[in-house]
């Protein structure tokens, strides 16, 4: 019984990468650990959110997409909020310097879905 607990220790060992690559593992692994490149203007968003409505709850969000421009971008998100029973949807531009990456303006406009 030892003899077979060796042999097949020794046979995960030495032949588990060609039944599952390590280089799977590695690249699921990797993928999990990367962020989105509008993260950072996510976490803005939603910290601007939930100021300027402070008694609703953040049910959702989307990423809608950048606006590039020469000198300024613009990233868009869409928030779901419910509020005293009620569900609402909130956009939210935040247009920044592209070389500073300082804020310059956002806004918010609710809508009904």
């Amino acid at each position: 019984m030892r003899k077979l607990f060796i042999c097949l220790f020794v046979t995960l060992v030495f032949c588990s990468e060609s039944v599952i690559p390590l280089d799977l593992f590695n690249k699921a692994y990797a993928r999990q650990e990367e962020a989105p490149p509008y993260a950072k203007w996510g976490s803005f968003a939603l910290k601007k959110t939930k100021e300027k409505y402070p008694n609703a709850k953040i049910i959702d969000y989307l990423h809608v997409g950048k606006i590039s421009g020469p000198i300024t971008s613009t990233e868009r998100f869409k928030f779901w909020l419910k509020e005293n029973g009620k569900e609402y949807g909130v956009i939210i531009n935040i247009e920044f310097n592209n070389e500073t990456e300082r804020v310059k303006r956002v806004t918010f406009k609710k809508t009904q879905n």
